[in-house]
């Protein structure tokens, strides 16, 4: 279980009044978050509700109609990806998207292509396989003959790679097993505290999302409708009723 932090630590990423379509339809609108440095905060919703969309939109890689996004109090709204990432935000997406017919390392050294410093690049590399020792075991192996949930942790040791200030996971439980799933959520919360990298989840998995965050969000139809204090959350009855199944 993830420890509160304080409610007024500095703000790292802020979210204001944004709002995507794809054509007619409205996937967000007029969302506000913010994380804070050091937090881990989740955002839990339907499917359809619009949290992958959420972080296409913080790392560029979908522009919104209105709204502003800034990163360390600078506007990042309209940069590019490649940009985003060099301040220090890294998604591990949907599904994992590692390049299955490179290996383990190849994968790796391609997350940490932003980061010129050789020293940088040793000391991630070391925190890599010191966090997901099963990689230090498959470095020349093809990516796509992992298994999934050593394909999760090579996403997120690739995302790690590029040296992130804030990581954003989307769906880290998809296709895992329950014993997996547990595992992953346990190296999330390590990077989290050890490495005082924050961290911006979405997930569908209700429980371990609130188990192992900070602060919670709940998006549904593209709003935000409820947000707080995991511990909090997870004991309000809409939630109950709604996600966890009680």
């Amino acid at each position: 279980m993830t420890g509160p932090l304080s409610d007024n630590g500095p703000t790292l990423l802020s979210v204001n009044g944004l709002s995507v379509s794809y054509g007619i339809i409205g996937a967000l609108d007029g969302v506000n978050i913010e994380v804070r440095r050091g937090e881990i905060l989740s955002i839990i919703g339907a499917n359809g509700a619009g949290k992958s969309t959420l972080l296409k939109s913080i790392t560029g890689l979908v522009r919104p109609a209105s709204g502003a996004i800034d990163f360390e109090g600078k506007g990042i709204t309209r940069l590019r990806t490649d940009a985003i990432v060099r301040m220090g935000v890294t998604m591990v997406p949907e599904g994992r998207r590692i390049f299955p017919d490179l290996t383990v390392k190849e994968n790796l050294e391609l997350g940490g292509f932003c980061v010129r410093d050789r020293e940088i690049r040793r000391h991630l590399f070391d925190l890599i396989v010191t966090t997901f020792p099963r990689l230090r075991e498959r470095m020349k192996q093809h990516a796509g003959t992992l298994s999934g949930g050593e394909q999760q942790m090579l996403a997120m040791g690739r995302a790690l790679m590029s040296h992130p200030k804030l990581l954003l996971l989307d769906e880290p439980s998809m296709g895992l097993s329950p014993i997996i799933t547990r595992e992953i959520f346990s190296l999330i919360t390590r990077i989290n505290s050890e490495e005082n990298i924050s961290i911006m989840l979405v997930e569908q998995n209700a429980h371990m999302a609130l188990e192992h965050s900070h602060r919670s969000c709940v998006l549904e139809n593209g709003r935000i409708t409820l947000e707080g204090r995991s511990d909090e959350i997870k004991h309000d009855p809409r939630i109950v009723e709604a996600y966890l199944g009680v």
